[in-house]
C-alpha cells in the first residue's frame, strides 16, 4: 500500500484526503439542517400559504444558482492546480477574474428580476394567495445574489486550498445566521415568507463579510492590486469562458434529467410521484455525503494535477472510489434491508410507504452507479476537464436517460422510470471511467 501511493506521502495523503472530506460532509449537511428549521418556523404559522409559497420561489432560485454553479466548481480545480505548480500570482488572479464574473452575472439578475419573478410564478402555477406569499419570499431574497455568487466563488477558493475548516466557518456562519434571522423576523417581528427572504439574504452577506475577511487575513488586498494588471490577459479569460461554459452545460443536462424524472413521476398519478419523491430524498441526502468526498477529491486531484504527480492521482482514485461506493452501497442497503420502518418516519401515508418500498430496489445500482459518478465529477473538476464533463453528462441524459424514461411515460411503469434513472446513472459513470486513463498519461497540462 505504501508503494502505491509513493513512499512515505501515504500518512500525509490519507490524513490530509479525510480532514478535507469530513470538512466537506459536515458542511455538506448544513443546509438540509438549516432548511429543516426554516421550514418549521413557516411551518408553524397559522396561513400555510407562506410555506408553499416560499417552495416555490425556492425552485426558482435553485434554478437560477445552480444555472451557475460553474463560480464555484470552475474556482476549485484550477485554484488547486496553481496551488500544485505554486503559481502565486494566478491563485489571486483566478478569484479576482470569477469573482468579476459573479459580480457582472449578480448585476444581471437584479436587473432582470421581473421578468424572472414574472416567468418563474407562471410557468411554476399556483393559487393567487401562495404566489403573493411566494412573491414576498422572491422580492427580498433576490438581493442577495451578489452575495450569493461571490460566496460560490470564494468556497471554490478555499477548497482550491484546501481550507477544508474555513469551509465549515462559512457554512456555519451561512446557514447559522439564516436561521437566527429567521427566528428573530419570522417569529419574532411576524414578516412571515418576506421575514424569511429578507432572512436569507442577510445571512449571504454575512457570510460574504466573514469569506472576505478571511481573504484579507491571507494578504489579499494587496495580492490582489499586485495581479490586476494580468486579470484580462486574453488567453485565460479564454480558457476560464470555455471551462464555465462546459460546466454549465453538464448543469442543465443534470438539471434536466432530474426535473423531466419529477415530471413523468408525477404524470403516473399523486401516490407514485409522492414514493418516487421519497426515494429521490434519499439519493439527494446520499449525496450530501458522497459530494463531501467528491468535493475533497476535486481539491487534491487539482493540486496533484498542477504538480505532475500521476501515481498519486491514481491512489486517489482508489481511495476515493472505495469510500464513495461504499457509502453509496451502504445508503442503499440499509433502506432496502429496512424499507417500511425507513420511509415510515418520512410520512405516515401508508399506500406511499408500501409503493417506495416496492421501488427501494433501484437504489443500490443509482446510487452505486451514482457513487462513481459524483466521485469522477469531483475529479475531473480538479482538472478542469470540462468537455469531458459535458460530454458525458450530454451522453448520459440524450442515451442513458431520455429514450427509457419517454418509453417510461408511454407505457406508464414506474419500474421502467427507475432503470431510465439508473441508466443515466450508469451512462455517467461509464463515460468518465472511459476517460480516466487519458488523463493520467499526462497529467501536468490542463484538459479543459
Amino acid at each position: 500500500m505504501t508503494d502505491l501511493i509513493g513512499g512515505p506521502r501515504y500518512p500525509s495523503f490519507l490524513h490530509s484526503f479525510a480532514k478535507l472530506a469530513l470538512a466537506n460532509i459536515i458542511s455538506n449537511l448544513m443546509v438540509p439542517l438549516a432548511g429543516l428549521i426554516d421550514t418549521a418556523f413557516l411551518g408553524h404559522l397559522a396561513d400555510i400559504r407562506h410555506l408553499a409559497g416560499v417552495a416555490l420561489a425556492t425552485v426558482i432560485f435553485n434554478v437560477v444558482y445552480w444555472s451557475f454553479g460553474f463560480l464555484r466548481m470552475g474556482t476549485t480545480g484550477t485554484t488547486a492546480q496553481a496551488r500544485g505548480r505554486s503559481d502565486q500570482d494566478e491563485i489571486w488572479l483566478i478569484p479576482l477574474r470569477n469573482g468579476l464574473i459573479a459580480i457582472a452575472l449578480a448585476s444581471l439578475i437584479l436587473l432582470l428580476q421581473v421578468p424572472i419573478r414574472t416567468l418563474g410564478f407562471t410557468l411554476l402555477g399556483a393559487e393567487a394567495s401562495v404566489e403573493a406569499a411566494g412573491m414576498d419570499y422572491f422580492n427580498r431574497q433576490i438581493w442577495g445574489a451578489p452575495a450569493v455568487l461571490l460566496n460560490l466563488v470564494l468556497l471554490g477558493w478555499f477548497l482550491g486550498q484546501e481550507k477544508g475548516r474555513w469551509v465549515v466557518l462559512l457554512s456555519l456562519v451561512g446557514n447559522g445566521g439564516n436561521v437566527l434571522l429567521n427566528y428573530w423576523f419570522i417569529r419574532r417581528l411576524g414578516w412571515a415568507s418576506g421575514g424569511a427572504g429578507l432572512a436569507t439574504a442577510l445571512s449571504q452577506y454575512l457570510m460574504l463579510a466573514i469569506g472576505l475577511g478571511l481573504l484579507l487575513q491571507m494578504g489579499g488586498w494587496d495580492r490582489l492590486r499586485q495581479v490586476a494588471s494580468k486579470a484580462w490577459d486574453p488567453q485565460a479569460l479564454g480558457s476560464l469562458f470555455r471551462l464555465n461554459r462546459d460546466i454549465m452545460v453538464r448543469t442543465f443536462a443534470l438539471l434536466l434529467s432530474f426535473s423531466l424524472f419529477t415530471s413523468f413521476s408525477a404524470g403516473l398519478g399523486t401516490e407514485i410521484l409522492a414514493a418516487n419523491t421519497l426515494l429521490l430524498q434519499v439519493v439527494t441526502f446520499s449525496a450530501y455525503f458522497i459530494d463531501g468526498i467528491a468535493f475533497a477529491t476535486e481539491s487534491m486531484a487539482g493540486r496533484l494535477h498542477g504538480g505532475g504527480q500521476a501515481k498519486q492521482l491514481r491512489s486517489l482514485l482508489a481511495i476515493g472510489g472505495i469510500t464513495s461506493v461504499g457509502l453509496g452501497i451502504g445508503f442503499a442497503l440499509s433502506f432496502g434491508l429496512l424499507p417500511k420502518t425507513l420511509f415510515g418516519l418520512l410520512t405516515i401515508h401508508q399506500p406511499v410507504v408500501d409503493r417506495a418500498s416496492a421501488y427501494v430496489g433501484w437504489l443500490l445500482p443509482i446510487l452505486g452507479l451514482g457513487a462513481i459518478a459524483y466521485l469522477l465529477d469531483g475529479y475531473f473538476l480538479g482538472l478542469t476537464a470540462g468537455k469531458t464533463l459535458r460530454n458525458a453528462t450530454l451522453v448520459a441524459a440524450g442515451v442513458g436517460f431520455l429514450p427509457l424514461a419517454l418509453a417510461a411515460r408511454a407505457i406508464a411503469s414506474p419500474h421502467l422510470l427507475w432503470l431510465a434513472l439508473a441508466s443515466f446513472m450508469a451512462a455517467r459513470a461509464l463515460t468518465l471511467m472511459a476517460a480516466v486513463p487519458k488523463s493520467l498519461g499526462n497529467p501536468r497540462p490542463p484538459l479543459a
